[in-house]
């Protein structure tokens, strides 16, 4: 059961780093005020990433 869970919670945090890569640039107009917005993008994609790895890391090593 616990496993489970885990694994729900892993795929929950891949979803959530999936939308990061895909509406950067939507996220980062409606949250941001800076003038630079390629700039945030890139780092809203980059976070994205990086969390998309972590959740796919810890659903691979769950099994």
């Amino acid at each position: 059961m616990l496993q489970l869970i885990v694994k729900f919670i892993a795929v929950i945090v891949i979803l959530a780093g999936v939308i990061l890569i895909y509406d950067a640039r939507p996220l980062t107009k409606r949250y941001f005020g800076f003038g630079d917005q390629n700039e945030g993008a890139d780092g809203l994609k980059i976070w994205g990433y990086i969390i998309a790895v972590i959740g796919g890391l810890i659903l691979y090593f769950n099994m």
